[in-house]
């Protein structure tokens, strides 16, 4: 990542690109599993947000950067904005064609956001960074502004409460 940072510092649109195929699919799948169908949209935006603040960085800020915690700042914090805005929006009803049987979405996907969804929200963001999208603790600790030993108990719970969650399905 300190490539990538010193060719964002020197050339920023000409590294960009570079930033979102390293990080893009990341970022991605860890919002998938946190805000499900929204996901795109907020990591497009998260991208944005991340090429402006850069634009106005001097390269010496960029250069320092943990540019994945970072990217994770922002795509966070997105995130957690945009539940709140939903939640200020009153919400479609689900309607079901009791008719016909459509095929959901595929089983263990669904299977897994549900179990991920019982966790509160600071254990699910801990583990899905960690274990899906592969953060370091100190890129952990960045993203979502806690002290690393705070994020690591978060994953440490998080876990725990996973395998219960598995063990009382059995």
């Amino acid at each position: 990542m300190e490539h990538l940072c010193e060719q964002l510092a020197t050339d920023l649109d000409a590294a960009f690109e570079s930033l979102v195929t390293a990080l893009g699919d990341d970022v991605y799948s860890g919002l998938r599993r946190m805000h499900g169908d929204d996901a795109a949209d907020l990591t497009q935006e998260a991208f944005i947000r991340a090429y402006r603040a850069l634009s106005e960085y001097d390269a010496e800020r960029i250069r320092r950067l943990q540019l994945r915690g970072w990217i994770w700042t922002i795509a966070l914090n997105l995130g957690r904005n945009h539940v709140r805005d939903r939640s200020r929006r009153p919400q479609p009803v689900e309607l079901h064609d009791i008719h016909q049987i459509t095929d959901p979405e595929p089983v263990d996907e669904q299977l897994w956001q549900t179990r991920l969804a019982r966790l509160s929200g600071a254990q699910r963001a801990a583990v899905v960074l960690r274990h899906v999208v592969g953060l370091d603790y100190s890129e952990l600790a960045t993203a979502l502004g806690r002290p690393e030993g705070t994020v690591k108990a978060d994953v440490s719970r998080g876990l725990a409460r996973l395998r219960t969650i598995i063990e009382e399905e059995s």
